[in-house]
Formats: C-alpha cells, sequence, structure tokens
C-alpha cells in the first residue's frame, strides 16, 4: 500500500480531484498555503496500491499544468526603505503538481 501525498495550485485542483474521482480513487483534498508566493495549494492524500501509483501521478500530470506568472517579491522593507525603492515583479513558473510517494505500513478503513 502507498500514499500519494500531492501539492498543486487550487486553479488545478477541481480538475484533479474530478479525474481521480471518475476513476475510482477516492482523495483527500486539504486546502494549503505556499510559503515562497504565499498562495492557495491544494494537498492531496491518495492510498492506492502500489501497482497503482503511475496511473494515480498520470492523472496529476495531465491536471496540473506549470505556469509562468510575474510576482512581487515580499521583501521585509520599512515603510520608508519602500517608498525609496522600486521592487521590480520577478517573472517565476507556478503550477505543476509536487508528489510525494510514501510507503504505509498498515492501512484500515471503517
Amino acid at each position: 500500500m502507498k500514499l500519494i501525498v500531492a501539492i498543486v495550485q487550487d486553479v488545478d485542483a477541481r480538475a484533479v480531484l474530478d479525474a481521480l474521482m471518475a476513476d475510482g480513487y477516492r482523495a483527500t483534498r486539504i486546502s494549503s498555503t505556499g510559503g515562497f508566493l504565499v498562495r492557495g495549494n491544494s494537498t492531496f492524500l491518495v492510498g492506492v496500491e502500489e501497482n497503482q501509483v503511475e496511473t494515480v501521478a498520470a492523472i496529476f500530470k495531465k491536471h496540473c499544468h506549470a505556469r509562468r506568472e510575474f510576482v512581487s517579491p515580499m521583501l521585509p522593507l520599512s515603510e520608508e526603505a519602500a517608498a525609496r525603492h522600486w521592487v521590480q515583479p520577478l517573472e517565476v513558473e507556478v503550477g505543476g503538481a509536487t508528489i510525494f510517494v510514501l510507503n504505509v505500513d498498515q492501512f484500515e478503513h471503517f
């Protein structure tokens, strides 16, 4: 048994959840926040048999898309320093999915 922990952007989360359910997988979706961009994410917990890991990973890959966005860096400037310095937006790649596959020693369903 394996536990897939997957972190995706909120914009992709509904499509992932719909695809997982359509293929008969049970998943728990937890709201989370990324540390760098401080934006909404969804963390999925999906328990599967070892031979299903690649199939579930393919669902995330199909529905989670990387994209480039401009963001304003959050620098710890004082008000005076912020007024004097123009902070230019940075172009960053966001989206996609980060997936962890963990071994499960025991699984119970009540």
